[in-house]
């Protein structure tokens, strides 16, 4: 189907760009799709959120959500090494406890509550929010540590064309969208590949047995994005919006190259690749304001998850005999409905109320086996009010229930499959903020929550290659979050961002090993289980400045402690205790701009018995000049002193690349 898609896209591009008028760049982070935000009502919450609008994403050339999100404070960018897989922690919490969503629709996996981030691309986005800790009860359940919205583009227009072609080491990009608003329509669509035949690796690397430098082996990557919407708005107080997404992503994972003695890679290198990393999805948003102060909303939507991965026997990815070779199938579906209320009637309050229902449906086999299924029915209610006490004094509110029911679990073992016992678990969200508006450019807020993760599918029922045991009963995790923030704007030049943290997590699902000695294999088991405590804390501080007005810094610091209260004798991992980021652009002239930018890392846990990712600084820099007609050209070097860095032991990341683009705006 997708044969000649490059050909079909870059044929539209010259088409459409044909015989045009000037246009200048427009900044698509107003185009942000309402329909798709998920806010507090009655307070500043935008304040409160770390926010990427599309300029911010082309500026600083984030290609993947993952590598975007690493540019706001309080985030940290790491990876799953032997999956090739791209995430993100917020504040210490992984994805598992602060869910990813498209438009207010869930994206993760129902079978791991995972999302890899590197297969989402950000050439279709208006913004990028981040609630960090206390985020809006709308969202559901599994928002421990806070949530992620990727809002899609809406157009003002009634015609509008992004498109962009572009190099980058070891492959290439290329993505449109076209929309147009037509009064009481409106339609967005858009289309993109990124595509790689390998990543580069710094002249630092020194080759082993398994890698030898120059080109990262089996690290190709192809991503390939559809997504389309149609919106009808018949008076202004009502929108419906009907979308689609489809994606079609394959990979490799380069094999591990560290000197980590107790990692069991450095002995039995994987040799995975994955043909098939596919999803795709259809919604139905809507919003309904029935009178002055009653609105309803709903969301309804369907996503599906197919995936393939195969286990090789040796580096040439030829053959699959060996008993650790395998081709495993996964194929997931999530279905849900939610209703949202929202009253002003009562003086004073912005009162909002929520019901949702969400199906988690896993299918799972490997090659030659027969399919299990496992199935998780969520029930969710909640509701949030804000109470303005003042017209610079406003207090929240928000309180909701949520229950996971499983409604079916097998397990294949002995060359059978056998039920597993129905299990349920039920947990309550709780918080409340004070927000104080000194202008309307310094607020400051203190804000208290106590949030709830449901352990999922895998937590519960997976054997781990057999060196695991299942525990269906596992209970949801829960954290106290307390977070004091404060925000200003200065002379519209100085923009400041403060916020001091504390998390306290009880109930934690964590891996307790030597659980059991299994008399077949003779291998020691695991399980996971509900033992944890844990305490996270931190800082954050944002300053953004202009000062000329051909001159801007902007620089973000992050430091984060994470202390096993339980158990310290085991390391957390992924997140460095210091995080720094900070840019400079110079704009010469109207149609020129200059970008430099650097980042730095502390070293960071890589294993949980303390095997050591080391600290790196990363520098990079590039040039966009504006060209008539709409056009633009930039050029770029990422990593312009080719370090040699790992997020994760053992699995190097880029050296020096560089990145080469032309865009259009209309």
């Amino acid at each position: 189907m997708f044969k000649n898609f490059n050909f079909w896209i870059a044929l539209c591009i010259l088409f459409l760009c044909a015989d045009t008028s000037f246009a200048q760049l427009t900044d698509t982070s107003k185009r942000s799709f309402q329909l798709g935000e998920v806010n507090i009502m009655g307070i500043k919450d935008s304040l409160r959120s770390g926010r990427l609008n599309s300029t911010q994403l082309n500026l600083y050339n984030k290609y993947d959500v993952s590598h975007a999100l690493n540019l706001l404070p309080g985030v940290t960018l790491t990876a799953v090494g032997p999956r090739n897989e791209s995430a993100v922690n917020v504040r210490g919490f992984d994805l598992r406890q602060v869910p990813v969503y498209l438009d207010g629709v869930p994206l993760y996996v129902p079978y791991d509550g995972y999302v890899d981030l590197a297969r989402y691309n950000t050439f279709n986005l208006s913004e990028i929010v981040v609630a960090k800790g206390f985020s809006s009860i709308i969202y559901g359940p599994n928002a421990e540590g806070g949530a992620i919205n990727l809002i899609s583009r809406k157009p003002l227009k009634a015609f509008e064309l992004n498109a962009a072609a572009g190099y980058l080491s070891g492959g290439y990009r290329i993505n449109t969208n076209i929309g147009g608003n037509l009064g009481k329509f409106y339609y967005q669509i858009s289309a993109s590949q990124l595509k790689r035949d390998f990543v580069p690796m710094s002249k630092d690397f020194t080759p082993v047995a398994t890698e030898d430098g120059a080109h990262r082996d089996n690290s190709y990557q192809s991503d390939i994005d559809l997504s389309g919407k149609l919106g009808f708005t018949p008076s202004t107080s009502q929108e419906y919006a009907i979308g689609y997404n489809y994606h079609h992503g394959k990979k490799g994972t380069p094999v591990y190259t560290g000197d980590d003695s107790q990692n069991s890679l450095l002995r039995n290198p994987r040799y995975w690749q994955w043909p098939k990393w596919d999803t795709q999805g259809v919604y139905l948003l809507s919003n309904n304001k029935l009178n002055e102060t009653n609105t309803i909303k709903t969301r309804w939507y369907y996503d599906k998850f197919v995936n393939q991965l195969n286990s090789y026997d040796n580096a040439g990815y030829s053959t699959m005999t060996r008993g650790y070779a395998f081709t495993s199938n996964y194929d997931d579906y999530t279905l849900s409905n939610s209703i949202i209320f929202e009253n002003t009637a009562i003086a004073n309050n912005s009162f909002s109320i929520v019901g949702q229902f969400k199906q988690d449906v896993h299918k799972e086999n490997n090659l030659g086996e027969p399919v299990r299924r496992s199935a998780d029915n969520n029930f969710y209610v909640g509701f949030e009010d804000t109470y303005h006490i003042t017209s610079s004094l406003k207090i929240n509110a928000g309180l909701a229930y949520n229950n996971r029911r499983s409604t079916q679990a097998q397990q294949f073992t002995n060359n059978i499959i056998s039920e597993i016992p129905a299990n349920s678990n039920d947990a309550w969200n709780m918080q409340g903020l004070i927000q104080y508006d000194f202008t309307k450019d310094n607020t400051l807020s203190f804000s208290l929550a106590r949030k709830t993760r449901f352990a999922t599918i895998k937590d519960r029922y997976s054997y781990r290659f057999g060196t695991a045991i299942p525990n269906p009963d596992l209970k949801a995790e829960n954290a106290l979050n307390y977070d004091l923030s404060y925000h200003s704007l200065v002379f519209d030049k100085l923009s400041v961002d403060v916020s001091g943290f504390y998390s306290k997590i009880n109930n934690s699902i964590q891996t307790v090993n030597n659980v059991r000695r299994d008399p077949v294999t003779n291998v020691n088991q695991s399980q996971i289980q509900n033992v944890g405590r844990a305490e996270y804390y931190g800082a954050e501080l944002a300053l953004g400045y202009s000062l000329l007005s051909q001159l801007r810094a902007d620089v973000n610091y992050t430091y984060i402690k994470r202390n096993n209260l339980s158990a310290p004798q085991i390391y957390f991992t992924d997140v460095p205790n210091h995080k720094v980021f900070a840019s400079i652009q110079y704009t010469p002239v109207s149609k020129l701009y200059i970008l430099v930018s650097e980042e730095y890392n502390s070293k960071r846990n890589s294993t949980s018995y303390g095997a050591v990712s080391k600290a790196f600084y990363l520098t990079n820099a590039k040039a966009n000049l504006k060209l008539p007609k709409g056009f633009s050209v930039e050029g770029g070097i990422n990593n312009i002193f080719d370090r040699n860095y790992t997020l994760v032991e053992g699995f190097p990341e880029q050296g020096r690349n560089f990145i080469a683009n032309l865009i259009f705006n209309y």
